[in-house]
Parts: C-alpha cells; sequence; structure tokens
C-alpha cells in the first residue's frame, strides 16, 4: 500500500514536471485560446476533462490499438497532423470560424441530448473541449508511464495503475488550470488583446506550429525506408536527447551473470549501454547478435554493455534458467537480475529491449526502444569514443504487418480473445471444447486444463491449444512442468506439420512460414504437464 502511494505521488509530480518538456508546448495555446471563451466555469471543464479523459484513454490505449489493429506509429503521426492543422486554422479567420460553428452544433446538439443549457461555453463545453485535446495529444506525449507498465508485469492491482494514470493527469493539469485561468484575467485587462483578438490567434496558430515542428525535428523528423546497409562516420550524436540527464543507478540486483557487482559511478570514464531485456521475449533476442557484435568491437575502446534482465514471467526469475540462457545465446557481457524491476522503474522504462546510452560524464545522451536503428546506435557508440572513422551498419528494422497478430497471453491475468465457448475456471481444473468457428486472433482450448494468472497447464494427454493467427512467424513461450522432455504435435491448417520436444521453460518456434499468412494453429500436448505462456509472432 505504500508503495502504491509513494508511485501515484510520483506520477503527479512527473506530470507536473511536464510543464517543461517540449511535448507539452504544442496544447498550451490550444488550452489557453478555449478558455479564452463561453462562462468562467469553461476552463475548470477544460482541465477536468482533459485529465479524466487521458487517464481514461491512456489506461485502456493497449487494448484499443490490439483490437483495432492499428500501428501506434501512425496513431502518433496523426495526432502531429492534426495539431499542424489546428495551428493552420488560427492563422485564417475563415477556418476559425467555420471550426467555432462546427463545435457550437457539437455542443447545442449535447445539450439538447441531455437537457442541460450548456450552450454558453460552460463547464460540459469545457469538459468537450479538454477531453478532445487530451485525445490528440496523448499519442504525442510519447512512453511516459513506466510505472504503470510494471504493476502490469507484476500483476498488482489495475486500480493503483488507473490512480497513478489520473495522478498523473492531475500534475500536468494544475499548470494549464493555473495558465487557463489566469491567462483569461490577463487577456480581459489588456485593451490591445481584445482590440486585436485577431492576431493573438494569428501568434498562438504560430506557437502551435513552431512547437509540433521542433518535437518532429528532436525526434529524428521523419525517416525514410533504409537500405540494406548505411555507411557512417561517427561525427555527431544522432538523435540525441534534448536534454541529457545522469544516469540512474542501477539497485536491486539479486544477482550478476559475467561480472562482479557494477555501479554507474564507477564506469565514468566509459560509454555504457544499458539493455532492458528479458530470455524469452523475441524482440530481445533479435537483438543480441548487435549487441554481441558492439561489445566484441568496441570493448577495448571503452565500451560495457549491461544487460538489464527484467522477467516477465516467474520461470525468468530463476537465477539458473537465466544463466542457461545467457551461455546459450553466447553473451559474454555483463548481466544483471532486476526482478523486482528496482532498477527498471529507476530509468522509467516501459519496454523490452529498451537501450539507454551514457556518455563518459555518465549522462544519458540517446535512448531507443524495441527493435532496429542499429546503424544509429553503432554510430552513437562511435561518437561517444571518439571513433571517427566510418562504419556500415546493417540498417533494417523489423517489418510488422498490420495484420499481425498481437501477443496473445494465455494465463487468467491478462488473457484476451479466449473464444472457447466454457467460461474461464481460475486456478481449476476445466474440460475446454473448441468452437465451431474461430475468428481471427482468437484462440481456444480443447481438453483437460488448468488456467492459472501467468499460464495454462495441460492435465491430460491430447490437449490442445487453438489459435486463428496471421504473421509469417509464430514462437510460443512453453516449458515442461515436470522439468522432464515432453513432446507436443504441431498441426497447421489440418495437417501435421511436425513434433517438437519441450523441456525448460523459454520460447521455441513453432511455425515458419515464406511469408505472412493467415492460418488455424494446433499444439496438442502428447501427455499433462505441457506449459504454456504466450503466444509471439513476427514477420
Amino acid at each position: 500500500m505504500q508503495t502504491d502511494m509513494v508511485n501515484i505521488g510520483l506520477g503527479f509530480i512527473e506530470g507536473f514536471a511536464l510543464i517543461i518538456s517540449p511535448c507539452i508546448l504544442p496544447i498550451l495555446p490550444i488550452i489557453l485560446a478555449g478558455s479564452l471563451a463561453g462562462s468562467k466555469k469553461r476552463p475548470l471543464g477544460i482541465i477536468v476533462g482533459f485529465v479524466v479523459i487521458f487517464a481514461l484513454f491512456t489506461f485502456f490505449s493497449r487494448q484499443l490499438i490490439e483490437y483495432s489493429g492499428i500501428n501506434p506509429n501512425l496513431i502518433h503521426d496523426i495526432s502531429y497532423a492534426i495539431l499542424l492543422l489546428l495551428g493552420i486554422m488560427m492563422l485564417s479567420s475563415y477556418l476559425t470560424e467555420q471550426f467555432n460553428l462546427l463545435t457550437q452544433r457539437l455542443v447545442n446538439t449535447g445539450s439538447t441530448l441531455s437537457t442541460v443549457n450548456d450552450v454558453e461555453g460552460g463547464f460540459i463545453s469545457g469538459f468537450l473541449f479538454g477531453g478532445l485535446v487530451a485525445l490528440i495529444w496523448t499519442p504525442c506525449a510519447g512512453p511516459i508511464l513506466a510505472a504503470v507498465i510494471v504493476q502490469t508485469v507484476i500483476q498488482q492491482t489495475t486500480l493503483t495503475s488507473f490512480l497513478i494514470l489520473l495522478a498523473f493527469g492531475i500534475g500536468a493539469g494544475v499548470p494549464m488550470l493555473i495558465i487557463a485561468l489566469f491567462g483569461r484575467e490577463i487577456m480581459a485587462k489588456f485593451r490591445f488583446f481584445k482590440m486585436h483578438t485577431f492576431l493573438l490567434r494569428k501568434l498562438l496558430g504560430i506557437v502551435i506550429i513552431a512547437s509540433v515542428g521542433y518535437m518532429i525535428y528532436s525526434e529524428g523528423g521523419i525517416t525514410l525506408s533504409a537500405a540494406e546497409t548505411n555507411n557512417h562516420a561517427a561525427v555527431h550524436l544522432e538523435d540525441g536527447l534534448f536534454a541529457p540527464y545522469p544516469a540512474p543507478a542501477i539497485e536491486g540486483i539479486t544477482a550478476w551473470i559475467n561480472s562482479p557487482p557494477l555501479k554507474i559511478n564507477d564506469l565514468k570514464g566509459k560509454v555504457v549501454l544499458i539493455d532492458f531485456w528479458t530470455f524469452s521475449c523475441i524482440n530481445c533476442i533479435r537483438t543480441l547478435p548487435y549487441l554481441k557484435t558492439w561489445y566484441s568491437k568496441y570493448q577495448h575502446d571503452g565500451f560495457v554493455i549491461i544487460g538489464i534482465h527484467a522477467p516477465e514471467f516467474a520461470f525468468e526469475k530463476d537465477f539458473n534458467n537465466v544463466k542457461n540462457a545467457v551461455i546459450k545465446d553466447g553473451i559474454t557481457y555483463p548481466v544483471a537480475l532486476d526482478n523486482n524491476f528496482v532498477t527498471w522503474q529507476n530509468y522509467h522504462n516501459s519496454y523490452w529491449p529498451a537501450h539507454y546510452l551514457i556518455d563518459k560524464n555518465g549522462n544519458v545522451v540517446y535512448t531507443h526502444f524495441g527493435e532496429g536503428d542499429y546503424d544509429i546506435t553503432e554510430n552513437n557508440i562511435r561518437y561517444l569514443l571518439g571513433i571517427k572513422e566510418s562504419v556500415t551498419t546493417p540498417a533494417t528494422t523489423e517489418p510488422v504487418s498490420l495484420a499481425q497478430t498481437p501477443e496473445t497471453y494465455l494465463g487468467y491475468a491478462r488473457a484476451e480473445r479466449f473464444a472457447s465457448p466454457e467460461s474461464v475456471l481460475k486456478n481449476t481444473i476445466g474440460v475446454y471444447t473448441f468452437p465451431a468457428e474461430l475468428p481471427q486472433d482468437e484462440w481456444a482450448l480443447e481438453g483437460t486444463w488448468k488456467i492459472i494468472p501467468d499460464k495454462i497447464i495441460s492435465i491430460s494427454a491430447g490437449a490442445a491449444i487453438e489459435i486463428h493467427f496471421h504473421a509469417r512467424n509464430v514462437f510460443m513461450v512453453m516449458g515442461s512442468a515436470a522439468r522432464q522432455p515432453l513432446q507436443v504435435r504441431v498441426v497447421l491448417n489440418n495437417k501435421e506439420a511436425h513434433v517438437l520436444t519441450v523441456n525448460s521453460p523459454t520460447l521455441y518456434p513453432v511455425v515458419e512460414l515464406p511469408h505472412s499468412d493467415s492460418g488455424i494453429l494446433q499444439v496438442i500436448a502428447t501427455k499433462p504437464g505441457l506449459e504454456v505462456y504466450t503466444f509471439t509472432f513476427g514477420e
């Protein structure tokens, strides 16, 4: 409970601190402009609407993206486009007038339906206005709420996660409310602004356009499709952070592999790459060849990689499982087991994999989340090390189809899209059947299974799991409850594909197609004790 309150408090502080962040700049003029019209209740309605809709939209964003199948980057770009259009609109008196007529009609319609007279522009119209601003702004703000992700992973209460989001929104909303209230009073006192409201509107429009332009520039702009390789000369830091900050401490580590305990302060004078990963994550696995190559090439030049292993599943907390994975994957750089997510939270991280590049002075100067941009990361490593010669680095990023089936968890704590006609029996043995038809991206069980928070366990021989997927590659995180080899039959589109031997819990490749396609996959346990955690997919 005390930890929850601390996280909620930190959420408020982080939200309040956004007032000095570039990501908040584009919406401040919109908030100010919206608060100048209507009654005195309107500014309060705008901020309340912003906070509430922000919290709800962010809380359910993962589900919305999964069900819609929309690429989050596309939502991000659309939000930027809307902000730019709003800025352009404020430069034109005609467009502003048409927009005001449209919003007034919406308010009139809402007032008629709710029988509440808010036509003059009071709390309700302000609430709607603030909610719309939140929907536009949230994708632009980026991943700023790592505590929520952490609590989901370690299966803490979702109510606490929502309260953290709400506290964050309130923290961001307090400075906005001050701007809205006092900005309204200041504008009312100055005769110049009364007489030249069109100039003020245009000035605010210019601020919005300039702010969005700066944010796009600071993110590295719009990137074109990369060629197979890029030739880089390390002459500057690419896509570096606008405001580098001291690297947070590595704390709460339960064990180290390949190294004695390391501290960031002891590594000053070296260039350090912090890699958050976990050994059953396919995205992490695909980054390993690049990490190992960089470590081999540059460790003698003062380059250090520290793999912070943050487990997604309980079996990934086991020291021997992690050590075996490190040996199997040929990792020779230091690996720290962050089983309690202490270092993860210190870095406010949200992703597997995530890279934080630290310069010789101990400051985080570059970050990258997910796969790709390997050429940029290597360039930055070389630049910080003072290596000026050009280098050819693969610049490809794993392609992702918009139709690709999302990662599918099977334990009831995070399970979605379950299609068996029977209800899930939590922590209890149950008998399940396949449905007559299995919709796209949904999964079902047949036979006797036990469903617990993070996995499902086959109780009878012949117990099967079925999923209707769209991808080129299908992977499953599986294990044997008895830690003895267990064979499973793989059936693809009603045809026997192959037999897979499952032993220690880890990521197993199950299907590899020549190209991305839809299919019905069945995995059948030949005897009891098959543990299945999740399906993941790739192109």
